[in-house]
């Protein structure tokens, strides 16, 4: 099934989801080990792996939220509360806020810091901003507590999709598993 219907999720939709799951996290921890490493070639290499997995990601999503405009949502269960029906629209709009504001954010300290960069070694990265050691330090804070909300956001996600399944018995989980045709 490719495309989304009012009961599930289409298999583009669910390759986005679970590539851009897969993405986040060995962004995560590329970030944590390339700011903890002390400065080496290594440390270098984090970073550029992480620069450039930041990216992907933002191409990616760019891809993901035309998929996801040209396709249906699935209806969520009959008799789920207003506030959770809110919280969990509320919660997916801050998870696409945050994937796009993290890798800007990031391309902004990269700009202000001067630092000449191409993507996977390929593609050349545009400076956004002009040199400005002020400005890079500014948005590394930014980008730190950014990390810091979409962490928590992911937590709650994940913690929701699981008490969906586990405690509400319902299909929220299962119509987003790869393995799941209908």
């Amino acid at each position: 099934m490719l495309r989304n219907d009012t009961d599930s999720w289409g298999a583009p939709a669910k390759l986005f989801h679970w590539l851009m799951a897969a993405l986040i996290f060995a962004q995560i921890a590329l970030g944590l080990l390339a700011a903890s490493w002390r400065l080496s070639p290594t440390k270098i290499e984090l970073f550029f792996w992480h620069k450039s997995t930041g990216m992907l990601i933002l191409a990616l999503l760019a891809l993901r939220l035309l998929w996801r405009l040209a396709n249906r949502t699935p209806e969520l269960p009959v008799g789920m509360p207003a506030w959770e029906r809110a919280a969990a629209r509320a919660s997916h709009g801050l998870l696409y806020l945050l994937m796009i504001a993290q890798p800007v954010t990031g391309w902004i300290i990269n700009s202000a810091s001067n630092v000449p960069f191409r993507i996977f070694w390929l593609i050349p990265l545009p400076a956004i901003v002009t040199p400005d050691q002020a400005l890079a330090d500014l948005f590394a804070l930014i980008h730190r507590g950014l990390f810091a909300t979409l962490a928590f956001v992911l937590v709650a996600h994940i913690v929701a999709a699981l008490r969906h399944h586990f405690v509400k018995r319902n299909s929220v989980l299962i119509r987003m598993l790869p393995w799941r045709t209908r």
